[in-house]
């Protein structure tokens, strides 16, 4: 029997068109499996004095970066390029919460507890050197409020920052320190 020309064209062709929708079917597949985008990843930051973030600083380091006082003036804060930062380390790595850091003119370190969405610190120790510095101007008054803070704010998200409030309306704002 004869075959009619389109049936012979047909035949010709049938390879091609397996290989088109074998190649739409492979398409189809990588597609499906395309990453979708997190419908949380631009969603409002979490409120950053929720008790539970605050289980977020163990091992964790941190430079002040700005200091509000109650009325809304900016107090003077140490820098690097002015003595160095303040810094403050909250560290589980002996197996006990031990705060250290740079006061702005001595090294200081004890212990710290969170509890209730907030970070309290043991009695503090430190090295005694005195500074004429502006970071030793600070210190005394940066030691002080480490012992009134009324409530902690952590936000993990970038920029990650911690918010000391104190009991006189202060806050202190730390930004994560780099690793």
């Amino acid at each position: 029997m004869l075959q009619s020309s389109s049936a012979r064209r047909a035949a010709r062709f049938a390879p091609y068109a397996r290989t088109a929708i074998v190649a739409l079917s492979v398409a189809a597949l990588l597609s499906a499996c395309a990453i979708p985008k997190h419908p949380d990843s631009e969603a409002p930051a979490p409120d950053p004095f929720n008790p539970a973030a605050t289980q977020l600083l163990d091992d964790t380091s941190w430079v002040l970066a700005g200091w509000k006082q109650a009325d809304g003036t900016a107090r003077a804060v140490p820098s690097a390029d002015r003595g160095g930062p303040i810094t403050l380390t909250l560290s589980t790595a002996t197996g006990q919460r031990h705060v250290s850091g740079f006061s702005g003119c001595n090294r200081y370190m004890g212990s710290y507890a969170l509890k209730d969405g907030k970070l309290s610190f043991g009695t503090l120790g430190g090295t005694r050197m005195a500074c004429a510095t502006p970071g030793g101007q600070i210190e005394s008054a940066y030691l002080n409020a480490l012992t009134h803070i009324e409530r902690t704010g952590v936000q993990m998200r970038a920029p990650q920052q911690m918010q000391l409030v104190l009991d006189n309306g202060d806050t202190l704002t730390f930004e994560r320190a780099a690793k």
